[in-house]
């Protein structure tokens, strides 16, 4: 049976909006032009780049439970995620790019494989988005 998830928005400023999921709390807005914020005092992430953070953590948790599951010494993940965003109306991102640097005396082929299953298997942000917009991934070990 299919879990329900929700979420709960409250404008607070011209763009700006609180989100609650009755425990945790996130604040986005965003710079339009002729309103308070938009000369760059924004009072949390846009929207778009608060979904490059999903991906970015969702991806990123993923990976690192999959190389610690395989017993890998990995320290930490970090991930660089980057979206291109079209300049029309509805300026969506056109294609993301997935940085990944994984630190610790990792095996590279245990990276390649757990980027895998995370982008197939495991990270249901990343299989939302990569139906619509193309998503590329690449990866750096370093050893400590």
């Amino acid at each position: 049976m299919p879990s329900e998830l929700s979420v709960h928005a409250v404008q607070k400023g011209p763009m700006e909006f609180a989100i609650t999921d009755g425990g945790h709390e996130v604040t986005i807005d965003y710079p339009l032009p002729g309103t308070p914020g938009a000369d760059g005092d924004l009072k949390g992430m846009t929207p778009l780049r608060l979904l490059l953070a999903s991906l970015a953590g969702c991806s990123g948790s993923s990976v690192a439970a999959l190389l610690r599951r395989d017993g890998e010494p990995v320290e930490r993940v970090e991930v660089a995620a980057r979206g291109r965003r079209r300049d029309e109306h509805p300026t969506v991102i056109t294609d993301i790019d997935l940085a990944f640097t994984v630190v610790g005396d990792v095996d590279p082929e245990r990276v390649r494989h757990a980027l895998e299953l995370s982008e197939t298997h495991i990270c249901p942000v990343w299989a939302m988005v990569k139906a619509g917009t193309p998503v590329s991934s690449s990866f750096t070990v370093v050893a400590t």
